[in-house]
C-alpha cells in the first residue's frame, strides 16, 4: 500500500522537467541451503539524477545489503528519521515461506522507496552506492565493515563509549543523565510515546482481526463438506439445498481467506510499518539527547579550563599557562563543534517531524479508507451468498410442510 503510494508520486513526475529516483525490489530468490540460505532480490532503479551512471540500473541484494545501508545512513544523518526495515523472522521454520518472503520483500521495497523519495537521503553516496555497486564491491565493503567478532569497530567504540560514559556518571555522582527541558520538545516526545503505544494496540488488533477471517474461512469450508455430504444422504430437493449451502459456504471461505491475506498485506503490516518507524523516531531522540549532554559536558569542561588558565595567571604560574591555554582552546573547538551538531540535530528534526505527520496521514489515511471498502465489499458478497440461497431453502422447507400436512 504504502510503496504504491510512493510509487504512484515518482510516475507522475516528468523525467524532462523534474529529477525522479525510483526503485523496485522484485523476484526474492532463495539462495543456499541450510543455515546458509538466504533470499536474493532484484533491485531495479529508474532515474535521471545526473549524479547516477545512467536512466536504469538493476543489482542483487540480500537481507544484509540493506541492513548494512541503513546502518550506514543512521551513523551519518543525525536527526533524520532513518526509514525502518521489515523485521526478522525469529522463527526457522518461516524464514523461507512464501508469505514471509513476499511481506519482507514489500517491506524492502518500502524502506527503499522512503529513501529515495527523501530530500537529504535520496543524494547520499551510501544509497548511490547500493543502487549501482555491482554484487562483488557490495560484498567487500560490508566485509570491510564488519570485524571477526561480528561487529563493527564503531560498535565497539560504542560500547566503549557507553562504559565510559557510565562510569564518569557514578564518578561525578550523577544519577540522572542531563535532559533538555525545552517544552515543546517535551510535547513531542508524549506525542511520540503515546502514538507508539495507541500503534501497537491497533497493529495487535489488525492481527486479531486477520487471524479471525482466517479462523472463520476454514470453519466455513469445513461446514460446507460437511453439509455437501449431508446432502448426498437425503437426496431429492432437500440434498440439493443441501449441496447448495455448502457450495455457498466453500464460496464464503475462499473470500474470507482472500480478504485475510489482503488484511495482513494491506492493513496490519502499513500498521506495523508505523510502529517500527515511530521507534525510528525514537531512536533519532537518543541521539539528540546524546548529542545535548556531549554538548553540556563539553561546554562545562570548556569552562573550567578557562577558569583554570585565569587561575594560573593569577598565580603568577606561567610556565604553565601555554599548555592550560591551548588545552582550553582545544575543548572549546570541541564545545562549539558539539554545539553545531546539536542544532543541525534540531534543525532535521524540525524539518522531519512534519514531513512525518504529513505521510502518515496520507498512508494511514488511505490504509483506513482501502480497510473500509475491503470489509463493506466483504460483507456484501456474504448477504449477497446467502440471500441467493433463500428461496431454494425456502421452497424446500414448504415442500416438506406440503408432504407433511398431505400425508395427515
Amino acid at each position: 500500500m504504502i510503496s504504491k503510494q510512493r510509487s504512484s508520486v515518482g510516475s507522475a513526475m516528468s523525467p524532462s522537467t523534474q529529477p525522479f529516483l525510483k526503485v523496485s525490489v522484485t523476484d526474492p530468490v532463495k539462495m543456499g541451503n541450510g543455515v546458509q540460505a538466504y533470499v536474493s532480490y532484484r533491485v531495479i532503479t529508474k532515474t535521471n539524477m545526473p549524479e547516477y551512471r545512467g536512466p536504469e540500473k538493476i543489482v542483487i541484494r540480500r537481507y544484509s545489503d540493506f541492513v548494512w545501508l541503513h546502518e550506514r545512513l543512521a551513523e551519518r544523518n543525525k536527526g533524520i528519521f532513518i526509514p525502518p526495515l521489515p523485521e526478522k523472522n525469529a522463527v526457522e521454520k518461516f524464514r523461507f515461506s512464501a508469505e514471509f518472503i513476499e511481506l519482507r520483500r514489500r517491506g524492502l521495497d518500502v524502506f527503499i522507496n522512503r529513501i529515495a523519495s527523501h530530500p537529504q537521503l535520496q543524494h547520499s553516496e551510501d544509497l548511490k552506492h547500493f543502487l549501482q555497486a555491482e554484487e562483488e564491491a557490495m560484498e567487500r565493503v560490508r566485509s570491510l565493515e564488519t570485524s571477526i567478532f561480528g561487529k563493527k569497530p564503531s560498535e565497539f567504540m560504542q560500547i566503549f563509549k557507553d562504559v565510559q560514559s557510565k562510569v564518569s556518571d557514578v564518578v561525578l555522582g550523577k544519577e540522572k543523565p542531563i535532559e533538555e527541558s525545552d517544552p515543546e520538545y517535551e510535547k513531542l516526545k508524549h506525542y511520540i510515546f503515546e502514538l507508539e503505544d495507541h500503534l501497537a494496540e491497533a497493529q495487535k488488533q489488525a492481527f486479531r482481526l486477520v487471524k479471525r477471517h482466517r479462523e472463520l474461512g476454514q470453519s466455513l469450508v469445513d461446514f460446507g463438506k460437511a453439509v455437501k455430504l449431508l446432502g448426498t444422504c437425503e437426496g431429492g430437493s432437500l440434498g440439493k439445498a443441501f449441496s447448495e449451502l455448502g457450495s455457498q459456504s466453500e464460496l464464503l471461505s475462499f473470500k474470507l481467506q482472500k480478504e485475510a491475506q489482503d488484511l495482513l498485506m494491506n492493513f496490519e503490516e502499513p500498521l506495523k510499518d508505523y510502529v517500527r518507524t515511530v521507534q525510528s523516531i525514537k531512536a533519532t531522540m537518543a541521539d539528540r539527547a546524546q548529542a545535548f549532554r556531549q554538548q553540556c559536558e563539553l561546554t562545562e569542561s570548556a569552562k573550567l579550563k578557562e577558569i583554570n588558565v585565569e587561575r594560573l595567571k593569577a598565580t603568577r604560574q606561567e610556565h604553565k599557562v601555554p599548555e592550560a591555554e591551548a588545552d582550553y582552546r582545544e575543548v572549546k573547538v570541541q564545545s562549539e563543534e558539539a554545539t553545531k551538531q546539536l542544532q543541525t540535530i534540531i534543525e532535521f528534526m524540525n524539518e522531519e517531524i512534519i514531513r512525518f505527520q504529513e505521510e502518515k496521514t496520507l498512508d494511514l489515511g488511505s490504509v483506513f479508507h482501502e480497510f473500509a471498502k475491503g470489509q463493506a465489499q466483504l460483507a456484501n458478497d456474504i448477504a449477497e451468498a446467502w440471500r441467493t440461497l433463500l428461496p431454494k431453502l425456502e421452497s424446500c422447507s414448504q415442500n416438506a410442510i406440503a408432504n407433511v400436512d398431505s400425508s395427515i
